[in-house]
């Protein structure tokens, strides 16, 4: 049918075009779409019924017309050229470089649509990854393969986050080959730029593939973007070899083009406006992380998405919620303490964490030192509100143990600067040094062994400190 212009266009529906006529066009179809001026624009069917094919045009829409206007089938559906000199290059939203690099010609191409990866073919992901970031590495660990979101809201740092992650992240083993896959979607030309010159600066480049698509460009490209990413992250992964993170940014922009498009259709909205399909859209995403039983390499996903009105059981993170395994919140009471970055222990969670930690992994104590730091920073927030009522000096002294050590966990632990690297064994002795002054009675959920090993030890350098 590639040879067969079809001159049938009989409606335009914002990022949507509709060509009668046509019987059999097979769902995510590439069509090139040539205007009566002359100029070419592509598109991909989104939907074929009864001699009807609904096409979503990849670019602006003015200037196209009912009339003059002809589209050509092309017989295949969206591929990626994926080459190893991706990496330290720059794309924009449909994968054309936005740097002064050539276009990737590559024998090897890829379907942007991939596949969410068979269960039966997963391997467990057991292997730490280190983010350089108290928060995650000591309380909400990373592992490979795994996909944790960070839900954050308007005017939070989740892009400071999300750099910094990319910058600092890395497996621990020197022979092991790691990349950063970084997909931005409805962002600022600012915000591009400074993207770009953070990972410049700090020459994580030469080892990242960036994606940027734009707020002022057309809507429809933030629906390619993602998989843009992923299937550039599959090919390094499972070809060569390589630990791949995956950073989506942010995710509910490119929920936003999914209702803009659904809106498009007439179709039968769900929740607040958004497609009953949303869930289904975004397992196909997320599901495409992971490690396969006999590859070498992996995927590992963090989507970022700003919660509408700092609300998590909006239908975006609440479905997010649902198919990733955890996820690190930003408090923007935090944020306004100029905590950075702000992020919410407490509300935060990694169901793979256990899997990734301890003796050989991080360290033996890790898992009952993060357990005790949780339960004594709950006791201690718990203490910040008795005193907000009745006054510090009416609190116990215990209770007044836990306020200090709250108020140190959130100044020492949690805020660190932007350009701060911890290492998971610096991160835990911070956490040993907070626990210092609780009484052992209090340190309950601790082996005594790790106790008499770990605590005295900082006890030692403390005094020698001093």
């Amino acid at each position: 049918m590639s040879n067969i212009a079809f001159k049938t266009l009989s409606k335009i529906a914002g990022p949507l075009i509709f060509v009668e006529g046509v019987n059999d066009a097979a769902y995510g179809e590439i069509v090139e779409i040539k205007l009566a001026n002359g100029d070419r624009r592509q598109g991909q069917v989104l939907d074929t019924r009864k001699g009807l094919a609904v096409i979503q045009v990849f670019g602006p829409t003015y200037g196209l017309g009912t009339a003059g206007t002809s589209t050509k089938f092309s017989g295949e559906t969206a591929m990626l050229s994926v080459s190893d000199e991706m990496l330290g290059r720059t794309f924009d939203g449909v994968g054309k470089p936005r740097d002064t690099g050539p276009k990737i010609i590559s024998k090897e191409k890829y379907d942007l649509v991939g596949a969410g990866i068979n269960p039966y073919s997963r391997e467990e992901p057991s292997e730490f990854i280190q983010t350089g970031m108290s928060n995650i590495d000591g309380m909400n660990t990373l592992v490979r393969g795994q996909k944790l979101p960070i839900f954050s809201g308007a005017g939070l740092p989740h892009n400071l986050l999300a750099t910094q992650i990319a910058r600092q992240a890395k497996v621990l083993g020197a022979s092991e080959n790691f990349s950063v896959v970084f997909a931005a979607m409805g962002i600022t030309s600012e915000e591009a730029n400074f993207f770009i010159k953070q990972f410049e600066e700090s020459g994580a480049l030469g080892r990242s593939v960036l994606f940027l698509n734009l707020s002022s460009d057309p809507s429809m490209e933030r629906i390619l973007t993602p998989r843009l990413a992923l299937t550039t992250a599959e090919f390094l992964a499972y070809e060569r070899e390589m630990h791949v993170l995956v950073i989506l940014t942010d995710m509910t922009n490119y929920c936003e083009a999914l209702r803009e498009i659904s809106a498009a259709r007439e179709e039968v909205p769900g929740r607040r406006g958004y497609p009953g399909y949303m869930y289904t859209d975004l397992a196909s995403i997320y599901e495409r992380a992971g490690k396969i039983k006999g590859r070498k390499g992996s995927v590992t996903q963090i989507p970022i998405l700003a919660m509408p009105a700092d609300d998590i059981t909006h239908p975006i993170p609440d479905l997010t919620g649902y198919i990733t395994e955890g996820q690190i919140v930003l408090s923007r009471e935090l944020n306004r303490l100029n905590i950075q970055p702000p992020v919410d222990v407490l509300t935060s969670l990694s169901r793979l964490m256990n899997q990734g930690i301890g003796n050989g992994r991080t360290r033996e104590d890790h898992r009952n030192l993060a357990d005790q730091l949780y339960a004594t920073y709950a006791q201690g927030k718990d203490a910040r509100a008795l005193s907000a009522i009745v006054g510090e000096e009416a609190l116990s002294e215990t209770d007044r143990k836990f306020l200090k050590i709250a108020n140190n966990f959130e100044r020492k632990f949690v805020n660190q600067g932007i350009d701060e690297n911890r290492s998971i064994e610096h991160t835990l002795d911070i956490g040993w040094e907070l626990l210092s002054n609780l009484p052992e009675s209090e340190m309950k959920r601790i082996k005594s062994e790790f106790i008499i090993k770990y605590r005295k030890q900082v006890d030692k350098e403390t005094e020698r400190g001093a």
